[in-house]
């Protein structure tokens, strides 16, 4: 049996097919959101590898990482006029998850009363990275909801997440014994 290739040349002219086969422009606003979710997972990616972070944080960035898969395809199927489709396999449970996972890693962080800037331990900073992809990740996806029908449930999963990698950063700081770097006026 002979192996495909990779590559299809169907997107040479910069358009690509959203799932069903209609062709869209790469750079529409669809696009931008799942691409950029697509970033955010392969920076979590990076996250995971990093021998530093612990086990619990590594199987929570897995299923984070598997629920942009879910996201992604939802946000690569146009939804059908006057509908108001699902994200598969989310629910309020996964949202609850996300934020007992917050409230853990807060739990176990020294509390500080400044503002943290971007960095510390090279885990922590690569942490710092993937919240501001997911900052932006939720802006592509907000945009997109004004043009059409987004499941709101979607929205508030990847703003919890932004809130996760913030204290998951101070986490992998604490653990390593880095120090935070917080904003001082000049």
């Amino acid at each position: 049996m002979q192996k495909s290739n990779l590559y299809t040349k169907t997107g040479d002219q910069g358009t690509t097919s959203l799932v069903g086969g209609e062709r869209v422009r790469k750079d529409s606003v669809r696009l931008d959101a799942y691409g950029t979710l697509d970033e955010f997972s392969a920076h979590l990616g990076v996250l995971h590898a990093r021998p530093d972070v612990p086990e619990i944080c590594k199987r929570q960035l897995l299923t984070i990482q598997n629920m942009m898969f879910n996201f992604g395809a939802y946000l690569a199927t146009r939804p059908e006029p006057d509908t108001t489709p699902r994200v598969s396999g989310l629910s309020p449970v996964d949202l609850d998850a996300v934020e007992r996972w917050i409230d853990s890693l807060d739990s176990e962080t020294p509390r500080i009363h400044a503002f943290v800037l971007p960095g510390g331990s090279e885990s922590a900073a690569f942490a710092h990275v993937a919240r501001t992809v997911c900052r932006r990740a939720e802006r592509e996806i907000l945009r997109l909801s004004q043009e059409e029908y987004v499941d709101p449930m979607l929205l508030s999963y990847i703003n919890r997440l932004s809130d996760y990698l913030f204290i998951l950063a101070r986490h992998l700081n604490h653990v390593s014994g880095v120090a935070e770097i917080t904003w001082k006026l000049p």
